[in-house]
């Protein structure tokens, strides 16, 4: 980084690059933005920031971000209880409610450091055991994506559900080609999903 950069403004730097998305570029603009606002609006984006951890909690039915002990979706008796979907991470979770289309329940996995490619948390397992047995699951869904940690857990997970619980049925999100993509410009292993995954035409 560049030594002309004062200290205290290389510290916030070298710290926003930690996100996601952030390189040394980004991270400077965001920290020259910061010294431009109000004093005011910097304590409180700082205070703010430093409080999340206390307001913020996992809610014990799901998993998700909360700031009750159980989230509203869990809370609500409208939704599916017969189905039931993984996924891996909470923007996952987010990107499927909002589009409106999906009124089951949900599992959000625990972020894992596992150099078992398996993401898996022991809590994760209590909580999805609890769902299976609490409500009248019939369906889960493994929307987890295709990398090679999902592969793995997706492998743990059907392994234990049927294992446990052999009259649900599994099923993960489809693969493959997307809506008006053409073959010819598919990699190898999107062609390689849509085949294995293929289905009849009713």
């Amino acid at each position: 980084m560049n030594e002309n950069i004062p200290e205290a403004l290389r510290t916030i730097v070298e710290q926003l690059q930690k996100f996601p998305g952030l390189g040394p570029k980004s991270a400077l603009r965001c920290a020259l933005f910061l010294l431009d606002l109000p004093e005011r609006d910097v304590k409180t984006l700082g205070t703010n920031i430093a409080s999340l951890r206390d307001i913020l909690f996992k809610c014990t039915h799901c998993g998700t971000l909360s700031d009750t002990e159980i989230c509203s979706l869990c809370s609500d008796t409208g939704r599916d209880d017969t189905l039931l979907c993984i996924v891996r991470e909470w923007d996952s979770f987010l990107h499927i409610e909002n589009a409106g289309f999906y009124k089951g329940r949900y599992l959000v996995l625990t972020p894992s450091e596992s150099t078992s490619g398996v993401h898996l948390d022991s809590s994760d397992i209590q909580r999805l055991r609890t769902a299976l047995e609490r409500r009248k699951v019939e369906e889960v869904i493994l929307g987890l994506g295709t990398t090679l940690e999902a592969e793995n857990t997706i492998t743990s997970l059907s392994h234990l559900i049927k294992k446990e619980y052999p009259h649900i049925a599994i099923t993960r999100l489809a693969q493959g080609i997307p809506l008006g993509a053409e073959v010819k410009f598919m990699d190898k292993e999107t062609l390689r999903q849509s085949m294995r995954y293929r289905h009849s035409l009713e």
